[in-house]
Formats: C-alpha cells, sequence, structure tokens
C-alpha cells in the first residue's frame, strides 16, 4: 500500500468542510450565548496543563478526554509527543525505546505502583494497550513520597475507575491498522463497562476494561558486515606467507577492538616481523535480513469501588497484560572473501574511496555463504492485584494503605537451521549511495534452488524469566498548619520481590541436502527491501513453520547424526540464577508556605530512607558432566535520599520552580550472575568472546537539579522551560578481561569453526563494573497555544511544540586483554540526541479534531560494537523523524470514527561506525532497516 500527500490531503478536507459547515451554521441563526463544551485533541492538551500548573514536580502528562481517546496505540507512541522524551528502535509496526532527557532507566508504575516483566525491573509499556489508560504522568523530578529508582524518571500509568464516572459508562473500539511493508490488515477491539450504585451499605462501582490486538509485521534490513585489515592486492607489497587480499587474522600484527580502529589514509601499513607492508579494510561480510511476524496483546483490567461513607473509600483492581509473538526471520549472509577466489587481477577486484584504504566496492569468486530460518516464539502473561483504603481520621490526618501482589513470566524458544553453499562470485558495493549497500551474486537464481543447499547446523534453545513481588505502604498527610509549616506527609514501603532465569541451548550439525528431505522443509520469500537497494529479493530457507510444527522429528534427525543432540523427551530448562530482593522505606517530607511573600513561596522538603537485602543463587553447568553446582551471595546496601522544591509565583499566571533530588538505578538482576557465558571462535581471531555478570555491584546514584519556568499567558495556552543537569555516579559499565577456559569446562572443546581447543581456549569475557561517571544536562523549552484571535473559520486551530537540548559525557574504562585498565575514554552517553524537537498542528471545530504532527531527533550514539574488529567501536544511528497524523470525527452523541497514520513519509533507520574524528556515514555506513509506515481506521461507540 502507498500513502502519499493525499492522505494529508483527504484530512485537510474533512477538516475544511467542518469549518464551513460550522460558519454557515453561525450565519444563518442568530447568535445566543452557550456554554462551550471542549473535547478531543484540544481538551486532552488543556487537561495536561493544569497538572502542570498544579504539580509541585516537574511534571508532563498525556490525558484521555473520553474513554479509549489517548492519540496512540500503545502507552510509549502516545507519549513521543511530550517535552523532553524520546523514543526510538521503531519496528515491527511500533516503537520500542522510550527515554526521558536521553536516559533509559525510566522508573514504571501503574496507579503508583512499581510495576516490571518478568525478571526485569521495568514494565514493556508498550504492551499496555492505550484503551485501557485514562492518564500517562511523565515525572521528571521526584520528592521523597515518590518510588527512589529511575534516574531518567517516572512513567505512571493511570488506568480507569467506576468513580471516575458519574453513573454507567458503555464504550465499545474496533480499529484496523495497514502496516507496510507488510502489508497485512490488523485488527484492534477494547470494550468498557462501567456503573455506580447505591445500597444500603454506601456507594459502590464496578468497572471492565478489556482490549485484544493483533499486528502482522515485516522489518527488512541490509547490513554490511565489520571492517577487518587485508593485505595488499598488489603481489609486490605483500609480506612473506601472503597472498594478495589475504585476511590478516594474526593478532600480533593488529590489535582488534581499538576504539578509533585502524588508520583509513591510503598507504598507511602494518609490521610484519620488522617490515612495514600497506594493508587494506573491507567488511567481511554482507547480510540481510527478512523477519515476518504475528504480534498479539491480550489485556484486561477490573475495578471495584465502596465509598461507606464520606470519610472512606475502598478500590480493589486487577490488571492482565499479555504478549504472545511469533517470528521468521529469514536471513541471508555471505562472507566476503574468506575463503575467495580473486582470480588473476586481484586488484582489478576492488574499489576504494578516494583517498583511503578502505574497499568500497569488490568481487569475490568462490565465497562461502549460509542462510538461516530462525524462528522465535515468544509470550508474557503479567498479573497485579491491589488493594487500596483511603480514610479521612479525625478533621486533620488521612491515611492510603495498598497491599499488591503481582507475578510475571516471560517464556521464549529459538531455533535456527543453516544451510550453506560456496557461491560462484558475489559483487558487492558497500555503499552504493544513501549509506545502502547493494550486492548480488552471479546467478541470483540459485537462492531459491533448495538442491544447491546443504543442511547445516541447528540451534535449539529457549529461555523462561519469571519475577514476582509483594508490596505493602501506608502513606499519610496530616495538616499541621504550624506556621509556614502546612502538611506533613509520611511513609513506610515494604517490598518482596522475587527473580529467576533458566534457560537452555543445543546444537548439531546434520549435512544433508536441503531438497533431498521434501519440499515441505522449504520455504521461500519475495519482495525483499524493494525500498532500500539493489539486493536479492528472494531466497529458500529452511521451513521454520513446519520444523516447529514437526520438531521431534526434526530433534530426531539431528539426534541420529549427533547423539549428544537431546530430543524432545529429555529436554528440560535449567536455571541460571534466584533472586530475593527485600526493600524498606521510609519517607519524612513537609509542604510549606512563606507569608512574607504574600503567600506566593512555597515548597517541600523531604526525605527517603531505603535499604535493600538481596539474597542471590547461581547454578553453573558443567560442560562434560552436566552436573549443576549452585553457589550464593548476600548483599546489604542503604542510602538516605534528601529531596526539596521551591515553587515561588512571581505574577498571577507565572511559576518558577526548583527541584533538587537524589534517585538510584539498581543492578539489572541478569547482570549480578558471575557464571560466564561463553561463545565460540567463528570470526578465527585466535580467542573466543563472552559474557558474565557482577554480584558486587552497586546502584548508580543520580544528583538531580531542576529550573522551571511556567507562563500561563492566557487561559488554555502556556509556554514553559527548563534548565536541568544530572550528575550520575557508579554508572555500570562493561569491562573486557581475557580468560583461560580449561577443556572440561570449555562448551567448544569439539568446534571446528574456531580454533584448536585441545588444551583449552582462551576468551575475551566482559563483564560489568560500577566503573564510571557522567553528567547529562540540557534545556527543554515547550509551547501549548491555541489563539484567541482568529477568524471564525479557523477558531479552535493551536500548536503544541516542544524542543529539547541535551549534552552528555562519561568517562568508560580502557582494559587490555588481561583486564588492566590503560586509558579512561570520554564518550556520550548512548542513546542521547543532541537535539530533538516536536511539532503538532492541532485543530478543533464542531465535530471535528484532528493533529498533525512532526517529530525529530538528530543522531546519536547507539551502541559499541563487539571489539574483534578493526572499525571504530561507536555504532552511531542518524538523525530519526516521523510525520504523523491524525482525524476524528463525531458522527453523533455516542459514535465517532478516527483516521489516523504513523511514519508516513517511509523513514528509514539507519547507522554506521564512529568514535572521535574516526568513521563517517559514507565510508563506514553500517545497517538499514526499513521500518514502513502505518495507517489505522476507528470506530469509536460509547454511551
Amino acid at each position: 500500500m502507498k500513502l502519499s500527500v493525499a492522505v494529508l490531503a483527504g484530512a485537510g478536507i474533512l477538516s475544511s468542510a467542518s469549518v464551513w459547515a460550522q460558519a454557515a451554521a453561525e450565519k444563518a441563526e442568530p447568535a445566543e450565548t452557550a456554554t462551550v463544551v471542549v473535547t478531543g485533541v484540544k481538551a486532552s492538551l488543556i487537561k495536561s496543563l493544569a497538572i502542570k500548573r498544579t504539580n509541585d514536580q516537574v511534571v508532563e502528562s498525556v490525558v484521555a478526554e473520553d474513554i479509549g481517546k489517548l492519540p496512540d496505540n500503545n502507552v510509549v507512541e502516545a507519549l513521543q509527543r511530550v517535552t523532553g522524551i524520546q523514543v526510538t528502535n521503531r519496528a515491527g509496526g511500533e516503537v520500542g525505546t522510550l527515554s526521558i532527557r536521553g536516559l533509559p532507566d525510566v522508573q514504571t508504575t501503574w496507579n503508583g505502583r512499581n510495576i516490571f516483566t518478568a525478571s526485569g525491573t521495568q514494565v514493556a509499556l508498550q504492551d499496555i494497550p492505550s484503551t485501557l489508560v485514562r492518564q500517562i504522568d511523565v515525572y521528571k523530578t521526584r520528592d521523597a513520597s515518590q518510588l527512589e529508582t529511575g534516574i531518567a524518571g517516572q512513567v505512571d500509568v493511570k488506568s480507569l475507575r467506576p468513580f471516575d464516572f458519574k453513573g454507567q459508562k458503555v464504550s465499545v473500539l474496533a480499529r484496523e491498522t495497514y502496516l507496510d511493508p507488510a502489508e497485512k490488515w490488523n485488527p484492534q477491539l477494547s470494550a468498557m463497562f462501567s456503573n455506580r450504585w447505591e445500597t444500603g451499605i454506601g456507594e459502590v462501582g464496578a468497572l471492565i476494561n478489556l482490549s485484544a490486538s493483533q499486528t502482522k509485521y515485516r522489518n527488512e534490513s541490509v547490513t554490511p558486515g565489520a571492517m577487518v585489515p587485508f593485505v595488499s592486492p598488489n603481489a609486490a607489497e605483500v609480506p612473506a606467507g601472503y597472498t594478495p587480499l589475504q585476511r590478516i587474522t594474526d593478532t600480533s600484527i593488529w590489535t582488534p577492538g581499538t576504539h578509533t580502529g585502524l588508520p583509513t589514509a591510503a598507504g598507511s601499513t602494518l609490521n610484519f616481523n620488522g617490515k612495514a607492508y600497506p594493508y587494506y579494510l573491507a567488511r567481511d561480510a554482507v547480510f540481510q535480513s527478512d523477519l515476518q511476524g504475528k504480534r498479539e496483546r491480550p489485556a484486561a483490567n477490573i475495578a471495584l469501588q465502596w465509598k461507606p461513607n464520606s470519610d472512606a473509600v475502598y478500590t480493589f483492581e486487577s490488571m492482565y497484560n499479555g504478549y504472545r509473538d511469533k517470528a521468521f526471520n529469514q536471513l541471508l549472509f555471505s562472507f566476503v572473501d574468506w575463503w575467495g577466489d580473486l582470480g588473476s587481477n586481484p586488484a582489478g577486484s576492488i574499489t576504494t574511496y578516494p583517498g583511503t584504504n578502505i574497499i568500497k566496492s569488490r568481487n569475490v569468486g568462490s565465497v562461502y555463504g549460509f542462510n538461516s530460518g530462525d524462528y522465535t516464539t515468544s509470550a508474557t502473561d503479567s498479573y497485579i492485584n491491589a488493594l487500596n483504603g483511603k480514610w479521612n481520621v479525625g478533621d486533620r490526618l488521612t491515611l492510603e494503605g495498598d497491599l499488591s501482589y503481582q507475578t510475571s513470566t516471560f517464556h521464549s524458544e529459538f531455533t535456527a537451521t543453516r544451510i550453506d553453499r560456496v557461491a560462484p562470485s558475489i559483487n558487492v558495493d558497500f555503499n552504493a549511495g544513501g549509506g545502502n549497500t547493494a550486492f548480488g551474486f552471479n546467478n541470483n537464481a540459485d537462492l531459491a534452488d533448495p538442491t544447491k543447499w546443504n543442511v547445516a547446523q541447528f540451534y535449539d534453545t529457549a529461555n523462561r524469566n519469571k519475577g514476582s513481588a509483594a508490596t505493602a505502604n501506608l502513606t499519610g498527610v496530616y495538616d499541621a498548619d504550624w506556621g509556614a509549616l502546612k502538611t506533613v506527609h509520611f511513609g513506610v514501603r515494604f517490598d518482596d520481590r522475587k527473580a529467576s532465569e533458566a534457560n537452555r541451548t543445543q546444537s548439531a550439525f546434520l549435512g544433508r541436502n536441503l531438497a533431498s528431505l521434501g519440499s515441505q522443509y522449504s520455504s521461500t520469500n519475495s519482495n525483499f527491501g524493494t525500498d532500500i537497494s539493489n539486493v536479492p529479493r528472494s531466497w529458500v530457507e529452511p521451513n521454520a513453520y513446519y520444523i516447529r510444527d514437526h520438531i521431534d522429528d526434526w530433534r530426531k534427525l539431528y539426534n541420529a547424526a549427533d547423539p549428544n543432540f537431546l530430543t524432545s523427551d529429555k529436554l528440560s530448562l535449567q536455571k541460571t540464577f534466584e533472586v530475593d530482593e527485600k526493600t524498606s522505606n521510609l519517607f519524612l517530607m513537609g509542604n510549606t508556605q512563606n507569608e512574607l511573600f504574600g503567600n506566593r513561596l512555597r515548597g517541600n522538603f523531604g526525605v527517603r530512607y531505603v535499604k535493600v537485602n538481596t539474597d542471590m543463587t547461581f547454578y553453573k553447568v558443567d560442560a562434560t558432566t552436566k552436573a549443576v553446582t549452585p553457589s550464593g551471595a548476600s548483599k546489604s546496601t542503604s542510602k538516605l535520599l534528601p529531596s526539596a522544591t521551591l515553587i515561588y509565583d512571581p505574577a498571577k499566571d507565572v511559576v518558577v520552580r526548583v527541584n533538587y533530588g537524589q534517585t538510584l538505578r539498581r543492578p539489572n538482576f541478569g547482570d549480578l550472575n558471575p557464571v560466564l557465558q561463553l561463545g565460540d571462535d567463528v570470526s578465527k581471531v585466535g580467542y573466543g568472546s563472552g559474557s558474565g555478570g557482577n554480584p558486587d555491584l552497586k546502584p548508580t546514584r543520580s544528583t538531580n537539579l531542576d529550573l522551571t519556568g511556567e507562563w500561563y499567558f492566557q487561559k488554555d495556552s502556556a509556554l514553559y522551560g527548563t534548565l536541568f543537569k544530572r550528575k550520575i555516579d557508579g554508572l555500570v559499565v562493561g569491562l573486557r578481561h581475557r580468560v583461560h577456559v580449561d577443556p572440561a569446562n570449555d562448551p567448544f572443546r569439539n568446534s571446528t569453526s574456531g580454533g584448536d581447543h585441545t588444551n583449552g581456549y582462551d576468551y575475551v569475557v566482559n563483564s560489568p563494573v560500577n566503573a564510571s561517571n557522567g553528567t547529562i544536562k540540557g534545556a527543554e523549552l515547550g509551547l501549548i497555544y491555541f489563539p484567541k484571535w482568529l477568524p471564525s473559520m479557523l477558531d479552535g486551530l493551536g500548536v503544541q511544540g516542544s524542543y529539547t537540548r541535551l549534552t552528555s559525557s562519561q568517562n568508560v574504562p580502557d582494559a587490555n586483554d588481561a583486564g588492566v585498565v590503560v586509558a579512561q575514554l570520554e564518550t556520550p552517553f548512548f542513546g542521547v540526541s543532541h537535539s530533538s524537537y516536536n511539532a503538532t498542528l492541532a485543530y478543533e471545530k464542531g465535530p471535528v479534531s484532528a493533529r498533525l504532527s512532526y517529530v525529530w531527533r538528530s543522531g546519536f550514539l547507539a551502541s559499541n560494537e563487539a571489539a574483534l574488529f578493526a572499525n571504530p567501536i561507536g555504532i552511531w544511528r542518524h538523525p530519526e523523524k516521523s510525520v504523523d497524523m491524525q482525524v476524528s470525527y463525531k458522527i453523533n452523541g455516542n459514535m465517532s470514527v478516527d483516521i489516523s497514520g504513523v511514519n508516513l513519509t517511509n523513514e528509514m533507520q539507519q547507522q554506521y561506525y564512529h568514535f572521535g574524528t574516526a568513521g563517517n556515514a559514507q565510508t563506514t555506513n553500517f545497517g538499514t532497516l526499513q521500518i514502513g509506515r502505518s495507517v489505522s481506521v476507528a470506530l469509536r461507540w460509547n454511551m
């Protein structure tokens, strides 16, 4: 499906029609005084301003002005136009990552209660459908009464309750969303019923809210491999023992993993036995991924409320959110000269970027490659049940008690079947324009011919992560009225959090022709990447759907080739760790008001005490005997976290805030597990890779300072800005060190893809440590403006806009293979764009509500590449943008229709290697992901 400006034009025509109809009605009928009822986009923005103005903290809100009328499909997408919020990693028809002021460490809460997914510390906010949400509050600062974790801020999702409505309320929503490049329509259904009654025991209310959605998606990506050195193509410049353009794998000649990579100037040399020889840099491979999947999200919310009298309210609520995903990734991977045949003229087989030793294009014969049919199924089930009571005790004291229990389980299974071959030749242009890689084989038709492919490795893994928490919370507010001290807030909280992870993994080699197994085991895709570059559009894969449906037969096939490969009846998951974390909190906070300034100066001052006791059990599986050895560790930490807020109203419609506070980021449970996870030396660099946790990790601590000014220059409009700084100590970063694993514990002791494992093998292991400090600071500017002076035809037009500027830096220790820190590097934080902004044009008139928005963020450091190659280690993301729109038309008092679109200009997500002055988008381009666009049509009915 192709969208164009016609979509936006259609929205404009609909708006114009409403404007002229309204103008005609006003002209035909005599004017009279009437109450203006504001709904739609404008109502949502007005409510968010009211929350911002009356809250002591720096808070941004997204409010549903009616049931199920958040402007997007899920919580993360609804937040992307909020000042200071940045979203990224859009794939599969949705946004994957949210950060507040550049930091992804967000405390996620539901009606003020901490919530999480499985063994993680946060909930996947995209799993919460917008139809279950009444309001989303983003706290950029916190006082002592709020949870201490989440150095970026807190996102509190508020659900609907029966006492939110005056009486009976019924709502039904049906939505269909069309996704490119999957070219599929996807349904979403939700329904809500709520009512309240006067009874002999007081007022009672009940609400049930149900939602279910299905998404069939497709992600298409093309990526050149990492950069490695080769000797010269000219025979006269080749060192002894090498052939022209042979890859240099000897790490005594060059050192992998330097942050800037090897020099890229033309004529750069390396030392071979005391003599300098020129080298060339080229990518070791090209690959493309065609990921097609189906995602389902069921969700439900139930709330019961009882108000026996005016001094007490009880609320029981229960929420379930689920996630189901089945994804088939059809991967095409080809080396570009590993065992290659360069012919009689190697120098004629390459071109370089001018002035560099970097190969831009090359032709290679007899090249090895493999395709992989990867199939992943995953499921999440999360439940939370809570009982809340609020009481007025006398005239001055109010108390609130809350008990909750939640469980969350994530389970996934992954199978991958590789088929391989040696192709006669491949021709590659690593940057054929716009940062896109193009390539093809001498006969692309062979890619889809099962007889040309050999069935090789089969990988069979599974994971199960679990989490639970029992929480008790009691808070109170005492109306002290002791001079400047007006109220005293206090509270106590206890939380018992448990988490565990388990997994299994196995692999084997078959060595059979794909066609010999039968046509049912083959699958061929089509129409790949038509918007990216000139690459193969289809290729054959093992049919992962059929294999999963007949997994017992498939495992027996591999078991016959390798008896160590287990069949279904012998497979089981083995726990890797268990954690029991008990947290105790106490807080005390006072709210003040100073009469010396005409009661225009107020504030709150508080302190929060937190103590955390963590008991850990880890499990190590012996590579030879499969025996399980548990080990344990315990630790206890405590912190005292002060907070202070001063609020001054220098004029009637001006608010100035100064906030100071401290927040924490606790280590991820998985980062505490010291058991090594090792990977084979598939790139033949002389050592494998691995990772392992660190049970001695401490919490990261952030000291936060904010200065905010807000000017409510007219009703329903405001201009606001913030200056802020976060000083963060004890950041967790990965530190490399080389370890030697003896044969008994070496999982790849029988490997043929790496080096000689007879006497064990070396692995470079990356482990997390509290070895970095950093600072992030910046400024925000926001505007909501609905002009009052517009002519009748344009009355209802308004703008929402924001701009965020960020500067970040952190020291990152650089260690040699022995684990000795040899340098301290200064880098930006991951995921922090220097600048970002959004601009939204909103319109509200008669039955029409509409918005057209543009969201943009500058390029940013996304991650670091595995330190095994010669390219700059940093992977940077190109600037990202999205044009979105929504039009809602109210058919009558009970029914409305919505049309919306996301990423209408069909933007792509691209990356490149860069560190310091090394690397750029032209010569060290990385991957391109086609994320596609979507359009939705929804029908909403309520009464």
